[in-house]
């Protein structure tokens, strides 16, 4: 394994096994034993494989640093150095250094590609034109009868897994570069749930560095993992992490905060979404004025299939979800017709909304219970229902997803998620009344 190996442009990963080299002896060129392999020290990059900057060996009970250019030969049997150089120094861990054998053997790692927590059991070393480099990882739970031999196992590129261990300085070094938003804001919330509180930080620093991701991500968890969450943020944090979330989540979020903390947050809030948020506060959970979000897409009749598909490549901010329809709007305000985002792209972009939308809509009034929100979605096959006041105008709307939620049994969901616990949030649950928050 010394000859060089571009490892970037090759799908295989070298066969060299640091935990089998951790059974060895460092020798010199003239095979004279020099220690025993302690640690392998690298240096952390962005986007590109760990650099290894030097080996720590042991002797006599003292550890010591080899840097990587004294290294003449590492393979499956043996490190050989150049001749021991005098004043060898005792190794000290430097900032922004990171141990292979120390931070990531026997550590838990976060698989992107797998969107899983999993236990690092070895790592595989490749020379490349730079140097040698820690280019694969191993995660695969020997079996018994294997005798932990790992370097027999197959292993996967370094790439495909986040480091959620290691010096502050190195972690940090990480969040940038990471793999992260490769994972759907779901997944990082079912992986944060069963992170360790250590595991938990480096995850929410490393989301925390995407403003939009975070508020997607605390969207998703469950209700006792966010109120623990904010628990250890300020106001002025909590409040800058629900400026970014939907208007329904934010009505949850703020009745699952302490009494004493909501009012002040709420007043931190950007006026508008403010306002939202104290008329959603307002409505019983088991009703659509509980289930109901705030994004949605409204037109005059008057505007034209072009304006409307205008409108909709333009709101990049709302929930998508909420876009397959847009409403139509008589000059009073009231909801006058649906349109299918399927059925404006079908239709000449002149013809006007009056013309293309369904004047007969399907709707509902803000008292109306879970059951019937879900089987009127269901008997007409919508993926969105508008809910109304008495005067007809649109207060907002219902997403099959909210509908699916506060549909579904809990105990069906936890039997089908595996969790021990009740934890996606059915819109609105939080919001049994609003009488407390005015106490």
């Amino acid at each position: 394994m010394n000859e060089e190996t571009d490892v970037t442009a090759s799908p295989a990963i070298p066969a060299v096994s640091l935990s089998s080299l951790l059974k060895r002896t460092v020798v010199d060129v003239d095979g004279k034993a020099l220690g025993r392999l302690e640690d392998a020290v690298t240096w952390l990059r962005d986007d590109e494989y760990p650099l290894l900057h030097g080996l720590v060996i042991s002797r006599d009970g003292t550890r010591f640093f080899v840097p990587a250019i004294d290294i003449l030969g590492i393979d499956q049997d043996k490190i050989r150095l150049q001749a021991e150089r005098q004043g060898s120094r005792p190794f000290e861990r430097r900032d922004g250094e990171a141990l292979l054998k120390e931070d990531v053997l026997g550590h838990r790692l976060l698989d992107v590609d797998r969107s899983a927590l999993v236990r690092a059991y070895d790592i595989r070393l490749a020379r490349t034109k730079e140097g040698w480099v820690a280019a694969g990882l191993d995660v695969h739970k020997h079996r018994w009868f294997q005798f932990g031999a790992h370097e027999h196992h197959p292993a996967r590129d370094w790439h495909s897994f986040i480091l959620l261990t290691g010096s502050p300085s190195a972690l940090k070094s990480r969040v940038a570069a990471s793999g992260i938003r490769r994972l759907k804001p779901a997944q990082l919330a079912d992986i944060i749930e069963g992170a360790s509180t250590q595991e938990q930080d480096l995850l929410l620093a490393q989301v925390h560095a995407d403003p939009e991701l975070e508020a997607d991500v605390f969207e998703e968890l469950d209700e006792n993992k966010q109120t623990l969450l904010f628990k250890s943020r300020t106001d002025a944090e909590v409040a800058d992490v629900l400026s970014r979330m939907r208007g329904d989540d934010v009505a949850d979020a703020i009745m699952d905060l302490p009494q004493e903390r909501r009012q002040t947050v709420l007043g931190l809030l950007p006026p508008a979404q403010n306002a939202k948020v104290m008329a959603l506060l307002g409505y019983n959970a088991a009703t659509a004025g509980g289930l109901m979000g705030t994004d949605f897409l409204a037109l005059l009749e008057s505007e034209t299939v072009a304006a409307a598909l205008s409108k909709v490549r333009e709101a990049t901010t709302q929930q998508p979800e909420a876009l397959n329809t847009v409403y139509t709007l008589r000059d009073d305000g009231a909801l006058a017709g649906t349109l299918t985002l399927v059925r404006a792209l079908q239709l000449d972009p002149n013809t006007l909304l009056s013309d293309a939308a369904d004047a007969d809509a399907v709707f509902a009034v803000p008292e109306d219970d879970i059951i019937a929100v879900t089987t009127r979605m269901a008997d007409f096959n919508l993926l969105t229902l508008p809910v109304i006041d008495a005067a007809g105008r649109l207060l907002g709307v219902v997403t099959v997803d909210d509908a699916l939620e506060a549909a579904i049994p809990r105990d069906w969901y936890r039997r089908a998620s595996g969790r021990p616990t009740a934890t996606r949030r059915s819109k609105g649950l939080a919001r049994a009344d609003q009488t407390a928050l005015s106490q």
